[in-house]
């Protein structure tokens, strides 16, 4: 049986540490699809079809992985996909209460889901999408927290150059 994994996000901007993640992922599961959020609710720096192109990019020398999107539950975009994995990174014991407690809705909701938690590198551990975003409002470099094509991105959509 082919395993087939989901990492979900807003990704917004796809940091290192989600693309750590990502290559992870990959080499245990046959394929990962990178299920990006349209999430209006959190007022994204990026429309959806950007973060999209972005993150493919950045994915694409990935083997089994895919970007797409979805709205809407996530076990239900996981039903049509097929999926039968969902790949969530922690980076503190905050992050790993919030998702047992999405693991346990999951399970009642697709009980055939399986919940895997990957633990951020330590040296990744504190990079977010949204402590990115306060760097590069605040003027800093962004660099060291995600690819180039990405800080360029977010210059950009910045008005920073």
């Amino acid at each position: 049986m082919q395993t087939r994994a989901i990492f979900p996000g807003t990704f917004d901007p796809l940091t290192r540490g989600h693309l750590d993640l990502i290559e992870r992922a990959a080499r245990l599961f046959d394929e990962v699809i990178v299920a990006i959020a349209m999430s209006p609710g959190k007022r994204p720096l990026f429309a959806l079809e950007e973060r999209l192109e972005l993150a493919r990019h950045a994915c694409a020398a990935l083997p089994g992985v895919r970007i797409e999107a979805f709205t809407g539950l996530l076990v239900d975009f996981a039903r049509q996909q097929q999926a039968n994995v969902l790949v969530r990174g922690v980076r503190t014991m905050g992050d790993f209460d919030y998702e047992n407690q999405l693991s346990g809705m999951y399970r009642q909701m697709m009980p055939e889901l399986e919940m895997i938690l990957l633990p951020a590198r330590p040296e990744l551990a504190a990079i977010s999408s949204t402590l990115v975003r306060e760097v590069a409002l605040h003027g800093g470099d962004v660099s060291p927290f995600v690819t180039p094509e990405i800080a360029k991105a977010v210059r950009q959509q910045l008005g920073l150059g």
